[in-house]
C-alpha cells in the first residue's frame, strides 16, 4: 500500500504509539490528524511534528464524534487512512475487584465500542478513495489473556474478533484495506502502571506498522507477540501459564 501524500486521522494521536505513527506518517509526506480528549497534549505533540493538525474530540461520546466526523469532511474533504489507537485499561483482579462492571465497561466503550462508532461514521468516505485502510490496535491480549487486566484482555479480543469480520466483509468489494497491529508491553505512560517501563519502545510498534503497509501485511504481530500466537496455538496452557507469570512478575 502506498503511505505517501494521504490523509490520516489518527485517535489517541497525543502520546505513545499513537505520536510514534504520527511522526513516520507525517515524516511521509501525509497529512496526519491526531485526536483525543485533551487539546492542550495534542497540540504539544502536534508542536513536535510536521503537517500535523489536531481535533480535540471524546471518542466515546456520540455528540463529539460527529463533530469530529463533520470537521473531517468540511476541513479536508476526504480520509484515506483511520487509525483506531486511543485506549483505556485497570488493572482488574476478579477475585478481589468489587467494581468490574464499570472498569469492564469503560475499557469496552474506548476499545471496542467506540472503534465500531467511528468506523462507521468514516466508512463512506473511506470507500470513496482509490486506496484507503482501517488500523485497529487490539494487542497481545486478543490471543492470551492477562490476570491482573481482564476486562481490558477481554476488550482487546472482542476487537480482534471485529477486525477479522471487517477485513472478510470489505476485501472483496471495496479498495479498504483492514490492519490490526498488535503490540506486546509498550513502554508508555498508558502501560506504567502495569509494568510499562518493561515494554518496548513505541517507536518500534510504528515502524512495524509502516513496513506492513508496505508489505500490505494485514496481522501485525510485534516483537514477542508473533511467538505468543504460536504458543497459544500449539500449547495453550502454556501460553496462559507464561502471560501470568509476566503479570505476577509486575504486579
Amino acid at each position: 500500500m502506498n503511505i505517501t501524500n494521504k490523509t490520516v486521522l489518527i485517535t489517541g494521536g497525543g502520546s505513545g504509539i499513537g505520536f510514534e505513527i504520527a511522526k513516520l506518517l507525517s515524516e511521509k509526506n501525509n497529512q496526519v490528524i491526531i485526536t483525543g480528549r485533551s487539546e492542550e497534549r495534542l497540540q504539544k505533540a502536534a508542536a513536535q511534528l510536521k503537517n500535523v493538525s489536531i481535533i480535540a474530540a471524546d471518542i466515546t461520546d456520540e455528540a463529539s464524534v460527529e463533530k469530529l466526523v463533520a470537521q473531517i469532511n468540511k476541513d479536508y474533504g476526504k480520509l484515506d487512512i483511520l487509525i483506531n489507537n486511543a485506549g483505556n485499561a485497570f488493572l482488574n483482579n476478579l477475585g478481589v475487584e468489587t467494581n468490574t462492571y464499570q472498569k469492564a465497561k469503560d475499557e469496552f466503550d474506548t476499545n471496542f465500542f467506540a472503534v465500531l462508532r467511528l468506523t462507521d461514521k468514516l466508512l463512506p468516505v473511506l470507500k470513496a478513495q482509490d486506496e484507503a485502510a482501517i488500523v485497529n490496535v487490539s494487542s497481545i491480549l486478543a490471543y492470551v489473556p492477562a490476570g491482573d487486566i481482564s476486562t481490558y484482555s477481554a476488550s482487546k479480543a472482542a476487537l480482534h474478533s471485529y477486525t477479522q469480520s471487517l477485513r472478510f466483509a470489505l476485501q472483496k468489494t471495496t479498495a479498504v484495506k483492514v490492519f490490526e497491529l498488535m503490540p506486546p508491553l509498550v513502554n508508555t505512560d498508558f502501560s506504567k502502571d502495569i509494568g510499562g517501563e518493561n515494554g518496548i519502545h513505541p517507536n518500534v510498534v510504528a515502524q512495524d506498522l509502516i513496513n506492513a503497509f508496505e508489505n500490505d501485511e494485514y496481522e501485525v504481530r510485534v516483537g514477542n507477540t508473533a511467538y505468543v500466537y504460536q504458543l497459544s496455538l500449539t500449547s495453550p496452557a502454556e501460553a496462559f501459564d507464561m502471560m501470568n507469570k509476566r503479570a505476577e512478575a509486575t504486579a
